[in-house]
């Protein structure tokens, strides 16, 4: 697989004319088929235990238990929303956002890497045939023992290469926000999922770390693909925060050392919304969604006291079980700045 070029650094896109309406986002505790009889619902996400499947393409489920009675993570938007599908690919869009989810298992598809690339390199297809929604804002990205493997043989690193691959032709204007989690289920099926919209975004990086895909090559042949928020081309300020961990610079922090690294990566998140632009009282609250992603098991109630305890005490909060891409790292938190709590209008 051909090596990143470190030194060739992705512009990012144009600021599009115009505004788009906020999307909603929110967890609730609903009856599945009741969020979904809602013709403005745009996606359905379901953790844990929830429905593994449902004939409603818009919902997925991702393979990671919360710490509590699990809610549904609900997208919304003006709607009404439309449905769509082609082969492993299916979708959900209103006139302004796409919801997209592409899930393909591995063995079938040469490996991890291969189908990390064939999954980019689908979505891309997708968003070029697209008349309108193909400015991806915000991309989750699940796999199986995400750290499984030496080296280079790792199994994030495989992913990354084959994302690498599959976005250099049409990723090229720039990265979106992303997040890439372990999962612990063992089925080796790689789920991506994505926001669109009909108008660009823009890409912020943190002033605290190095931007990601300027990674060296200590981290793996490819470097990481994203971008670390992306502010959304909307009236008000929202912003779509990737996974973010205790990282300074490229380095990992604290090791061991968990209620350090949650304070860390609290000063990111923090240093992020900054630098796209949040006034300091506008960060997190009510108003804003948080989904923490926590390695150990006795962390998860220190994780919530933590996060009960700091600026973010009034984010809604879904706090997960999951494995993170460095093996030294015990939470990552990713989430949306300046949003809803998801309900109807």
């Amino acid at each position: 697989m051909t090596l990143t070029s470190y030194s060739s650094l992705p512009s990012a896109p144009p600021r599009a004319q115009g505004t788009l309406p906020d999307l909603r986002l929110g967890y609730l505790h609903e009856p599945l088929d009741t969020l979904l009889d809602d013709p403005r619902v745009l996606a359905v996400v379901g953790f844990g235990d929830a429905p593994a499947r449902h004939a409603d393409p818009r919902y997925l489920r991702v393979a990671l238990q919360c710490d509590v009675a699990t809610p549904f993570e609900v997208w919304r938007s003006r709607g009404p929303v439309t449905i769509g599908s082609q082969g492993p690919l299916r979708w959900a869009a209103d006139a302004d956002y796409e919801f997209g989810v592409i899930e393909l298992d591995e063995a079938a598809h040469g490996g991890l890497a291969a189908a990390a690339e064939l999954a980019y390199t689908a979505m891309d297809a997708h968003f070029a045939a697209a008349s309108a929604l193909r400015f991806p804002l915000r991309i989750w990205n699940y796999l199986d023992a995400i750290n499984l493997g030496a080296g280079d043989e790792e199994r994030y690193r495989q992913f990354c290469s084959g994302r690498a691959a599959g976005m250099r032709q049409g990723f090229a204007r720039g990265y979106p926000a992303a997040t890439a989690i372990g999962v612990r289920d063992g089925r080796r099926t790689l789920q991506v999922y994505w926001l669109a919209a009909r108008h660009s975004g823009e890409a912020i990086e943190n002033p605290r770390q190095l931007n990601a895909w300027r990674y060296p090559r200590q981290y793996g042949p490819d470097a990481p693909s994203f971008a670390r928020a992306m502010r959304a081309p909307t009236a008000s300020t929202q912003v779509y925060i990737s996974g973010t961990a205790a990282i300074v610079g490229h380095v990992s922090l604290h090791h061991d050392d968990f209620a350090a690294q949650m304070g860390e990566t609290l000063a990111n998140l923090d240093s992020l919304l900054g630098a796209a632009g949040v006034e300091e009282t506008e960060r997190f609250g009510a108003r804003s969604v948080l989904k923490a992603y926590v390695r150990r098991e006795q962390d998860l109630a220190v994780a919530r006291a933590l996060i009960a305890a700091s600026a973010a005490s009034a984010t809604p909060l879904l706090l997960l079980r999951a494995d993170i891409c460095r093996s030294e790292l015990l939470i990552e938190i990713d989430g949306v700045q300046g949003t809803s709590n998801g309900t109807a209008d």
